[in-house]
């Protein structure tokens, strides 16, 4: 799934910089399962777009993606500028345990 998600937008988006993490590990998920990503992407594309738009275009590119196995995508998405002089991307927040911490 990973590799799916890193070509699918490299050849949407043309990125200046890409990076696509498998974060299922750190979830309450079953063992192998990719279900959870964090993309860091800039691309020129986003020029002139409020942050709502970038997310539309990533979530329309992954929507057969999003409408099976992946359960979360944070995405984090930038010009090339804006990447140049930011250079990181925030860390993901610890899971909870999703529903087993349910009472």
């Amino acid at each position: 799934m990973q590799e799916t998600i890193t070509h699918k937008l490299t050849a949407e988006f043309t990125p200046h910089y890409l990076d696509v993490e498998d974060e299922s590990h750190g979830h309450n998920v079953a063992e192998g399962a990719e279900s959870h990503f964090k993309v860091v992407l800039a691309s020129p594309v986003f020029a002139g777009m409020r942050a709502v738009k970038r997310h539309q275009q990533v979530y329309g590119v992954l929507s057969e993606e999003l409408a099976g196995s992946v359960h979360a995508l944070a995405l984090h998405l930038y010009t090339p500028e804006e990447w140049d002089d930011k250079g990181i991307a925030p860390k993901s927040p610890a899971c909870l345990g999703g529903s087993k911490n349910d009472k």
